[in-house]
């Protein structure tokens, strides 16, 4: 059974950095794609950033793009989402989940393509 974990949100302020990790039980994160998305409170889930297990491509958001970083450490079987300069609306629970059939492609992260959706971390950035 394939469970993940998204864990290291909390509060911060505007212009503050955290790290979030994602790990898992179950499997090998190097054989799967990871994505991270977020909801906000009545908004729709959305793409942050992906990362591909074939090829290490990335995507990010546009929002996102020269803020955040996903970087994956096989040997702690843990990939990471580093946000700084952090804006109010990024607030949202952040989620990580896997896939095997994803395309990652640096625009493209298709969210219907994965599954085994972890518990999310709650990023909460203050102004």
């Amino acid at each position: 059974d394939v469970q993940l974990q998204a864990s290291g949100g909390g509060l911060v302020q505007a212009g503050g950095s955290l790290r979030l990790a994602c790990t898992s039980s179950g499997f090998t994160f190097e054989d799967y794609s990871i994505g991270w998305f977020r909801q906000a409170p009545g908004k729709e889930r959305e793409g942050v950033s992906c990362i591909s297990d074939s090829d290490g491509s990335t995507y990010y958001a546009d929002s996102v793009k020269g803020r955040f970083t996903i970087s994956s450490d096989g040997a702690k079987n843990t990939v990471y989402l580093q946000m700084n300069s952090l804006k109010p609306e990024d607030t949202a629970v952040y989620y990580c989940a896997a896939s095997l059939i994803a395309t990652i492609t640096t625009t493209r992260c298709p969210q219907d393509d994965f599954y085994s959706w972890g518990q999310g971390t709650l990023v909460t950035v203050s102004s």
